[in-house]
């Protein structure tokens, strides 16, 4: 049996069609991925669907640094298992699952012993643009029509989530769904979700869920119905300078879901005293702030990475006790270099979903 953390060379490949981006430049095409095959403690998965996150575009166009090419992107499957190794007790052929944002971890250094499997010390195995744990082994993400994962990083999609709609949980969902439980997310609280897009979605229909009055932060009032929808109170529009003055100190929790470059300083202002900033998006450029945005207030600025792998499973069961899910646009595979363009217009409500039985003649 393969220890924890580490992947058998000797197992044989599986061809498996793919679209990928070839480098940096190039718009995504197909392209044939080797799957391994199942081993013992392996979970086989026909892919059925995949969101489309706006990191799958920082990393296909290197925007970040580091990407490895040919890259096929997609961190939000979900699909229907086709095998199972014969030491998998969790999965049976037939079962919906997903897969999200980790493959593998060590499973033994004190993060993933606490289940945060994404601060691994020896570096997680990202589902696409990385390697398995024996740094060699490249994976491929979802944008394709099968992975294979082991078992301990495949998650079971509750009955009652649609597949399509529910796909962005595994990325969207759980980065929003996570800092509001690290900041204990409650009733009567004041969430700002800055961004209106993928993840500001999932922010406002969750923290709406968990009983906090909700504002949205938008440069498109045209938006203000959706947010409403969603569950949120109000929405404000951020190139309004008389609106950072009228909600000063208004806010315990802000959601900052917004890659453009911007003022986080102006935002800190919205807070609270010992209010808190989350940024779960990363800007292009680095941000500068002042030492005093923090200290008048003890206002914290905090980063957050997606979830561990059980707190991962806990957000698609809330969510399908709640029946929250994710606004999709479902596309063929071969609108996705189109989807991209779009993304970056803001034109989509509110997550692409590719439909892998377009990769069929």
């Amino acid at each position: 049996m393969d220890s924890p953390g580490t992947l058998n060379l000797k197992y044989t490949l599986m061809k498996t069609p793919a679209y990928a981006a070839p480098s940096a430049k190039a718009p995504l095409a197909p392209f044939t991925v080797e799957r391994r095959e199942v081993g013992p403690r392996d979970v086989a998965i026909d892919v059925l669907f995949c969101g489309v996150c706006h990191s799958d575009i920082h990393q296909a166009r290197d925007e970040w640094g580091g990407s490895l090419f040919p890259m096929v992107p997609g961190h939000e499957i979900v699909g229907r298992v086709s095998k199972v190794g014969v030491d998998v007790r969790r999965f049976k052929p037939g079962d919906l699952v997903g897969v999200g944002c980790m493959v593998d971890s060590c499973r033994t250094c004190p993060p993933c012993r606490k289940s945060l499997e994404q601060f691994c010390e020896k570096g997680a195995a990202y589902t696409y643009n990385g390697t398995e744990m024996d740094r060699r082994t490249r994976t491929y993400g979802g944008y394709s029509t099968a992975v294979v994962v082991t078992e301990d990083f495949v998650l079971k999609v509750p009955a009652g989530l649609d597949p399509a709609a529910a796909a962005p949980l595994l990325c969207a969902g759980i980065t929003t769904y996570s800092p509001l439980r690290q900041w204990d997310c409650k009733k009567g609280d004041r969430v700002g979700v800055m961004g209106l897009g993928g993840l500001g979605h999932m922010a406002v229909k969750l923290a709406a869920s968990m009983g906090a009055e909700v504002t949205v932060f938008s440069t498109s009032l045209s938006k203000k119905a959706d947010a409403l929808r969603m569950g949120a109170h109000n929405l404000e529009i951020v190139k309004d300078e008389g609106v950072f003055k009228k909600l000063a100190g208004r806010f315990d929790l802000l959601l900052d879901t917004v890659s453009a470059p911007h003022d986080y300083g102006r935002c800190l202002g919205l807070l609270k005293p010992l209010g808190t900033m989350a940024v779960i998006s990363v800007p292009t450029a680095p941000v500068q702030i002042s030492p005093f945005a923090l200290i008048g207030g003890n206002k914290r600025l905090a980063g957050s990475l997606i979830g561990g792998i059980a707190q991962t499973q806990e957000m698609l069961d809330y969510c399908a006790e709640r029946r929250i899910v994710s606004d999709v646009e479902v596309i063929p595979v071969q609108k996705v270099n189109e989807a991209y363009e779009r993304m970056l217009r803001s034109d989509v409500r509110y997550r692409f979903v590719i439909d892998i039985a377009s990769f069929k003649p």
